[in-house]
């Protein structure tokens, strides 16, 4: 078995792969000032981004959570990785050959982590059967795709291949590959059969490459062509280690990078319909595999929508029973979204791929732009089951349908759907309906329920409170931000672990006790412990993170290597100042020390412990003077 992996090599992978680049993988990143990035954080829910990327340091923070650490940590957090395996991971990514302290280079695979093992197995199916499309046998899967409009070159850019027939054609494929019977079981590739030998779970089928947001293969979609073939329509990758139906979205590594720029995102029901609105300009569509679109899913879009005010998100649904249902049951999750929802439904209960083939690509892009805001087709739905022939049935739809409208955080939106509703209802009196909805709005404001806020979507909003900081989290008095002197503890830190050579080597000289919130003292005696500011080159901020004492430590040295520096010019002046006030603060503490010794001797206490109590205190007392006087020329 591979040993430890070669520090040096550590070190390289950390160097060659950017932070701001694998973590761009996940989620939409933006401009946060003072050469730092932020968006929403993936390891919580939340409505305003307070998760910063640096990649000048090499670190990301979440100010909410309080999730931190560099681009290993990210990706073990992320995926669930080992270190060894985000190691792998990164270096196969960054192209390093990675050598291993007990197994000098690996030429073997059993050193390999479980995850990072079942990926190759998916690359290198997936591969697999992209080359067997081009087979004989999968004359029959190219013309289904032909058939609806899609030529080689459509199947390459989305991957898709062919499963053989025969029983174990992909398994005979991987063990040649060095993969283990094990393995494939594991993956989902292959199953146990009669025999107890393991067999291509895929047989006979077209398939898609399921890709996940950083474009690894977890997965496949397989579709029935034959029919001798008594399995389902679709056949999917059963739950794995990599692969959770409830968090894969097919099509999102194509879309990501769109649906960022546009902050629009488009929900179709399947892969053909991916790729058809993909072909026809649409590059935000995005499909689940096999489940209800939930809460996983809108994780996923948030990140990169990031719920700005222009966010949106369109679903399409067929128009027949079952699309009005998965409508609905969209709906339901509207109230997790801070982007407008809406909905589209093409005529004749044609899906995207069959409007294209119907009418060619700009029937689908109309049928995009034709959107509906998803709670107005709710309330037409509601409204729908109502007889409003009769003043008992407008009343029954009145109440069903006003706490919809009231659940509306934008209030503009919100006064002009009751105005709506009571057209819809054939209310004349519109001022009872608004007043209605305003009514059921403030009670469940009173009773504690989701804040209303503005912003534009039809959904409510509801952040959680934020984590205590790291600092104050850790054991003894929690930090006082409004402490004038925690302040300036807390940016002499942040100066010492981002900008270290405006600060040395006068901060090296610096005690633990001169920073009095114990977090703080902390941090100092890790820089300490790490060799101090004056190395803060290379590897600097790793050697301090690896000298925490604690976990509680080192997440508050990555937020304060993260964390903006409070000013608009960082100088040496300005860390003089921070320097100074640090220093003086100590110094007074000290003079009010040496002055209660001296009141606690009094006039009868031995002259010689008088006269070095009082030369303390004179020394102490000029210093204080001149760092007045002279500011940093005075340490």
């Amino acid at each position: 078995m591979a040993g430890r992996i070669n520090d040096d090599d550590v070190k390289a992978v950390r160097d060659a792969v950017p932070i701001d680049a694998v973590v761009s993988e996940y989620l939409q990143l933006r401009n946060a000032g003072g050469g730092n990035l932020k968006g929403l954080c993936p390891f919580h829910d939340e409505k305003s981004p307070s998760f910063q990327v640096s990649p000048s340091k090499g670190f990301y923070h979440c100010f909410g959570c309080q999730a931190g650490g560099d681009t290993l940590d990210f990706i073990m957090k992320i995926d669930h990785l080992s270190f060894s395996e985000a190691v792998e991971r990164l270096a196969g990514q960054a192209g390093i050959t990675l050598r291993y302290e007990e197994g000098g280079y690996t030429a073997g695979t059993s050193g390999r982590g479980e995850r990072i093992r079942l990926v190759e197995a998916h690359k290198a199916a997936a591969l697999f059967y992209a080359e067997q499309l081009g087979g004989a046998e999968a004359e029959i899967g190219r013309r289904f795709l032909a058939e609806r409009g899609f030529d080689q070159a459509a199947a390459e850019h989305f991957g898709v291949g062919y499963s053989p027939a025969g029983w174990d054609h992909l398994t005979r494929f991987l063990r040649g590959k060095g993969f283990s019977d094990k393995e494939l079981i594991t993956s989902g590739l292959a199953q146990d059969s009669r025999s107890g030998k393991p067999i291509d779970r895929f047989r006979g089928r077209l398939m898609w490459p399921i890709r996940d947001i950083s474009g690894e293969v977890v997965g496949f979609g397989a579709r029935k062509l034959r029919d001798d073939d008594n399995g389902p329509k679709y056949l999917n990758t059963p739950e794995t280690a990599i692969y959770k139906k409830s968090q894969v979205l097919y099509g999102i590594d194509l879309a990501k990078k769109e649906i960022a720029k546009t902050s629009r995102a488009v929900v179709v029901e399947g892969y053909t319909d991916v790729m058809a609105c993909h072909m026809a300009g649409v590059t935000t569509a995005i499909a689940t595999c096999g489940t209800a679109f939930g809460g996983d899913h809108i994780k996923i879009l948030r990140r990169l929508l990031m719920d700005n005010a222009t966010a949106e998100v369109i679903f399409t649904f067929d128009g027949d029973a079952a699309g009005q249902k998965a409508a609905l049951r969209a709906f339901e999750d509207d109230q997790k979204f801070a982007a407008e929802t809406s909905i589209t439904i093409a005529p004749n209960g044609m899906d995207p791929c069959d409007l294209r083939l119907a009418q060619g690509d700009a029937a689908v892009s109309g049928l995009v732009e034709s959107r509906t805001p998803l709670f107005e087709f709710a309330l037409r739905h509601i409204v729908a089951r109502h007889n409003l022939e009769n003043p008992a049935g407008r009343a029954a739809a009145l109440d069903e349908a006003a706490p919809v409208v009231a659940n509306i955080k934008n209030i503009a939106i919100q006064h002009e759907s009751a105005v709506q509703l009571a057209g819809m209802l054939g209310i004349r009196d519109e001022q009872f309906v608004v007043k209605r909805v305003a009514q059921l709005a403030r009670w469940a404001r009173e009773r504690g329920n989701q804040p209303q806020q503005q912003g534009r979507g039809g959904g409510r909003s509801h952040e959680p409170a934020p984590a205590a900081p790291a600092a104050a989290q850790a054991g003894g008095p929690a930090l006082n931000l409004r402490s004038p002197a925690h302040r300036t503890e807390r940016e002499l830190l942040k100066l010492a672990l981002q900008r270290p050579a405006l600060v040395s080597p006068a901060f090296d000289a610096y005690g633990i006790d001169e920073f009095t919130a114990p977090p703080y003292a902390a941090v100092r005696q890790a820089i300490q412990d790490a060799g101090g500011a004056a190395q803060g080159t290379d590897d600097y901020l790793i050697r301090v993170r690896e000298a925490a004492p604690n976990d509680t430590v080192r997440a508050l040295v990555t937020e304060l290597a993260v964390e903006a520096i409070h000013a608009k010019t960082v100088d040496e002046i300005y860390a003089g100042v921070q320097l100074v006030q640090v220093r003086l603060r100590a110094v007074d503490r000290r003079v009010h020390e040496v002055q209660g010794t001296m009141s606690r001797l009094g006039p009868h206490a031995p002259p010689e412990q008088q006269a070095a109590v009082q030369e303390e205190l004179w020394v102490l007392q000029q210093y204080g003077q001149r760092l007045r006087n002279r500011g940093a020329e005075g340490l």
